[in-house]
């Protein structure tokens, strides 16, 4: 049965009782493998003002005496059975750091908590650029952990990067500040500024001390960062100082992307940086298997005290049902009888998206009609346009929501040069849609395509094959001319990231993973910074009590000597 742990109430214009089964293929072992919850809570007394140093979209829809009494009402707290944890030293609140359980269900939050797990009830996620304006692989991931931990009852406080500069004559849309509300997680916004090399994407140092202030209000259980980046030295310096548990989740493999960028010799560098980075770290996550092992190998962090970030995708949202006559025609540029192959994602040279050059060349020879239509927007698309001209490639740019959806669905095959992937978000999505994937056995895709030649096909990267091209374009002959081929191909990808949910996920990283940093924090010594910190807290205490005039309470009371 689902289980609350505060006042619960359904989100504006969603009904209240169970989530509603997906439809369409593959939507039966979704809905089985989804398991029950309860509504989002509510987000009892906005209107509220929010705590000095809100600034630009940051909600603080509850006050601490609201939210300490909305967490009791269904969860039993006592400061005796809580357990103690070396960061609760130096906080005024008495609020439980762990679920302390009333009522559980199994595999929830709470049954973990009963079992004696350290599950968070606080999270502030330090998100790097903004997954609410930022196009990205990672923008749906951090979305849903949003959502998901919401609905499993966390608080969540999102820092994130808001309005800002860069260079002159760039498009920087994404640099904008939080919506309103998202899922009645609290937001906050730090000024940002444009990524050197690649200026569309907003960076933050996020070191502010309004910052500071709304953790301190905020009293996080746990700070997730993502990482590599900039802000993530901010959370890292935020979670050492309040001596919080730090996890890092790692997303872009920069000592990869360093060489596409023509800097091949900071790649030694780039590995510095990263192991300098995830040092304090009680928990990295990785996207993949295949990257925990890479980074155990060059000792970013130990392999144990790494875990794999299990990955989802909405196969409501990504479906066979969105194919369309209209979009096909769209991407073949009057040509729907044509066969189609589809590549989308940003479109950067870390990418390896020279490569569809030749695999197109050496698939139209063996089905001259063929056409290719990539979807993205990114700095390489001024090269690529021009290394594709004439070769009956439509650039179809930004595409979002349903066109996004029916862009995927309307093509014959997928393929997918990148050999940087840590994960590869538009291979799932693919897959979800019901088309085969092509993609090159490097980074995470493995992870995805477990089966090549059953549920999707891998081919060796250009990086470690002069046939490369040839290998791709063989096997996506075979997908455009095989028509059974190419739906048992399809329906068995789908098939098989129909058990990859969200909600599963992130339900995973609760009540399994966050509990190992939380109990790594509560085992190591203080984080330095944390003892610098108190130590300055009671001296300035000190100098206000002397200036006050109040009393030291340490010291014995004058006279008493005498009796």
């Amino acid at each position: 049965m689902p289980f609350a742990f505060g006042p619960q109430a359904p989100r504006p214009g969603r009904a209240p009782g169970p989530r509603p089964a997906p439809a369409g293929a593959g939507a039966a072992a979704c809905a089985a493998r989804a398991p029950a919850t309860a509504p989002a809570p509510a987000g009892a007394g906005r209107g509220q003002r929010p705590p000095r140093g809100a600034r630009g979209g940051a909600r603080f829809p509850q006050g601490r005496e609201a939210r300490a009494a909305s967490s009791t009402t269904v969860l039993a707290r006592s400061s005796s059975s809580a357990r103690s944890s070396p960061w609760m030293t130096s906080r005024s609140s008495p609020r439980s750091s762990t679920w302390v359980v009333s009522a559980a269900a199994a595999g929830s939050p709470a049954a973990a908590a009963a079992a004696g797990a350290a599950v968070p009830k606080r999270v502030a996620v330090f998100a790097e650029p903004s997954p609410f304006h930022y196009v990205c692989g990672y923008q749906n991931r951090y979305k849903s952990l949003i959502r998901y931990l919401r609905e499993q009852g966390c608080e969540v406080l999102v820092i994130t990067t808001g309005k800002g500069v860069t260079a002159p004559f760039v498009d920087f849309a994404a640099a904008k500040e939080p919506p309103g509300d998202f899922h009645g997680a609290q937001l906050m916004s730090c000024w940002c500024f444009g990524c050197p090399m690649y200026w569309t994407m907003p960076l933050s140092l996020g070191l502010s001390p309004r910052v500071l202030s709304a953790l301190k209000e905020f009293k996080p259980d746990l700070i997730h960062c993502c990482s590599p980046g900039v802000m993530v030295w901010g959370g890292s310096f935020f979670a050492q100082l309040l001596n919080v548990p730090l996890v890092l989740a790692y997303h872009t493999h920069i000592p990869e992307y360093v060489g596409r960028y023509g800097l091949p010799g900071l790649k030694s560098v780039a590995w510095q940086y990263i192991r300098k980075l995830h040092k304090p770290a009680d928990l990295t996550l990785t996207v993949s298997s295949v990257l925990r092992r890479e980074l155990a190998a060059a000792k970013v962090a130990d392999y144990d005290s790494m875990e794999v970030w299990l990955r989802g995708v909405d196969s409501e949202v990504f479906h066979p049902r969105y194919k369309s006559a209209a979009w096909r025609e769209r991407l073949t540029e009057g040509n729907p009888d044509a066969p189609l192959l589809v590549h989308v994602g940003r479109l950067g040279p870390e990418k390896n998206l020279l490569a569809l050059k030749g695999i197109l060349a050496e698939v139209r020879k063996g089905c001259p009609e063929a056409r290719l239509a990539i979807v993205g927007d990114g700095p390489a698309r001024g090269e690529l346009e021009k290394a594709l001209a004439g070769t009956g490639t439509y650039f179809a740019g930004m595409l979002k929501g349903e066109d996004l959806s029916a862009a995927y669905a309307s093509g014959d095959a997928f393929v997918m040069p990148s050999e940087s992937e840590t994960l590869g978000f538009v291979v799932l999505e693919g897959m979800a849609s019901g088309i085969p994937v092509v993609a090159a056995r490097a980074g995470g895709i493995p992870d995805i395509i477990t089966r090549s030649g059953e549920n999707g096909y891998l081919y060796t990267p250009s990086s470690k094959s002069a046939d490369s091209d040839q290998e791709a374009a063989a096997i996506l002959v075979r997908l455009l001319q095989d028509k059974e081929l190419n739906r048992r191909i399809g329906e068995a990808g789908r098939a098989e990231v129909c058990k990859y949910d969200w909600r599963a996920s992130v339900t995973n990283l609760l009540t399994n993973q966050y509990p190992k940093a939380v109990e790594r924090r509560r085992a190591a010594p203080e984080f330095w910074l944390h003892k610098i910190y108190k130590a300055v807290m009671a001296f300035f205490a000190f100098l206000a009590a002397m200036v006050s005039g109040t009393p030291d309470p340490s010291a014995p009371a004058r006279g008493a000597g005498a009796a």
